[in-house]
């Protein structure tokens, strides 16, 4: 396993390609480095031994002891774990930890591979290919990215409808040695400071439609690719530092005739395959919220009670019902997430078939209850959002600069005047004001705020999904038994 500084000298070492606001920069310039610090959190807690169990894992190929956030999951625990993992770095982050698109995408595309062989019986190498640059994954710890959202063009026209057939990443020539691929896929989450690119397709596509069909792995500079990237980070403090700055990036990752050779490719036009790979990523990915979401909830629930207690107004019954909202979702969100790992297994639900085996044996979590978890957290995004706005008023919006409470002629007067409760000294609320401020008035809270509403599926897709996965009809037969009703 790598340390943080052997991942940061890695990205050291890699080709430019990444613009951010039409400058080239390099990976460690020092608008990334808050999102490298969040990830570097990942290497960090592997390495203590105190978190041995929760952030590291055995890998089912090699024996070796690798980074969780490399491994394939083979059971329950494998679940439980991650999510535990998520929920425990994300506290320590205060906010996404970044790498959880790398283990989504890999368990996924484990699964797919093994399926697309087995129906190819044989004509096709995409799970070996697969597996062996997993081990080199695992061994050498890298940071990976799932690409799977495509610009989509028309949004009321599949793929192969487009007036130009790159609104969804595409096979535009097959060689003997590979294929050349051409699109762009956006929200790219830390596809700038990532090792290698996973890419998967978006959604379910028909027959005629396989040279959308595609998904390989890449290194993040490869020939071709170019990313023109969002950096998401906090105001820099000159004077009152913050116990830790959590920062993430995002990318348009353009693929510019880019040239994949065999033994990165995965799937190459088997369209059923194409879209189980879209929604077991997304499933493995909604699961992982069920461990993200609840460490927001927890940061949320922490910030409203000390907002209170500064206010002087911790006894107020308005406040009890808001903590007692904020920790209902919390712990909803959790339990469906611990369900969904719990009733995981080795096959899917699919519609009018029940649950039926796919892969090779790697473990997948319930449908139902992961997307029951991420559908109910992420509706709550601006809800919560909402209620720190009520009980902080409008301080967070026209606190004052740092530099004020610096200022001999200013510090004293300010102190005095944003004393509330007595028992809070002035220094902590200001930190405890400036913190909120970051939470809800600044840009990179505005982005956090959409990405914890549409990451991992908006709640439309989760809906779609419980409702087309849930057995409705098994609860209409109960209630026309009750009611006396004959069909």
């Amino acid at each position: 396993m790598r340390t943080r500084e052997q991942y940061i000298d890695g990205l050291k070492k890699k080709r430019r390609n990444i613009y951010v606001n039409g400058q080239k920069i390099d990976r460690v310039d020092e608008l990334q480095m808050d999102c490298i610090n969040t990830i570097g959190l990942t290497f960090d807690y592997a390495n203590n031994p105190e978190y041995k169990d929760l952030c590291t894992a055995t890998s089912h190929l090699t024996g070796k002891k690798i980074n969780r956030f490399c491994h394939v999951h083979h059971s329950k625990e494998d679940l439980h774990k991650k999510q535990d993992m998520t929920r425990m770095l994300c506290r320590v982050a205060g906010g996404c930890i970044q790498r959880c698109m790398g283990v989504d995408g890999t368990n996924a595309v484990y699964a797919v591979s093994y399926e697309a062989d087995k129906e190819n019986k044989g004509a096709t190498e995409y799970h070996k290919n697969f597996k062996k640059w997993l081990e080199r994954f695992q061994n050498e710890d890298l940071v990976g990215c799932c690409a799977q959202t495509d610009v989509k063009g028309h949004r009321m026209k599949r793929p192969s409808e487009q007036e130009d057939p790159d609104m969804y990443v595409r096979v535009v020539e097959r060689k003997n040695d590979g294929v050349v691929v051409r699109g762009c896929k956006v929200h790219n989450s830390e596809a700038s400071v990532a090792d290698e690119i996973l890419v998967v397709p978006t959604r379910a596509l028909k027959t005629e439609e396989k040279d959308w069909a595609v998904a390989f792995a890449i290194p993040a500079d490869w020939e071709g690719i170019k990313q023109v990237v969002s950096v998401h980070n906090l105001r820099k403090r000159q004077h009152f530092q913050r116990g830790f700055t959590p920062g993430a990036t995002d990318s348009y990752t353009i693929f510019d005739d880019v040239f994949v050779p065999w033994d990165r490719v995965f799937l190459c036009g088997e369209t059923t395959h194409g879209g189980a790979c879209a929604l077991l990523f997304a499933l493995f990915h909604r699961h992982s919220y069920s461990g993200c979401k609840p460490a927001i909830g927890d940061l949320t629930l922490g910030t409203a009670a000390l907002i209170a207690e500064y206010n002087g107004i911790k006894k107020a019954p308005h406040v009890r019902e808001k903590l007692a909202e904020i920790i209902k979702i919390t712990e909803l969100g959790y339990a469906a997430g611990f369900t969904a790992s719990e009733l995981g297994g080795t096959d899917v639900f699919v519609p009018g078939l029940g649950r039926i085996p796919y892969g090779p044996g790697n473990y997948i979590p319930d449908s139902i209850y992961a997307n029951v978890g991420r559908c109910l957290t992420g509706e709550a995004v601006f809800h919560e959002m909402e209620m720190l706005c009520d009980l902080a008023g409008g301080i967070p919006a026209t606190f004052p600069y740092e530099g004020d409470f610096v200022n001999p002629e200013t510090k004293d007067l300010l102190f005095k005047y944003i004393t509330r409760n007595p028992d809070i000294s002035p220094q902590n609320a200001a930190q405890l004001w400036r913190y909120v401020g970051d939470l809800l008035c600044s840009s990179a809270s505005g982005v956090h705020a959409f990405g914890s509403y549409h990451g991992g599926g908006s709640p439309i897709m989760e809906q779609i999904a419980i409702t087309s996965q849930y057995d409705i009809e098994a609860r209409k037969a109960m209630v026309k038994r009750l009611a006396g009703i004959e069909d």
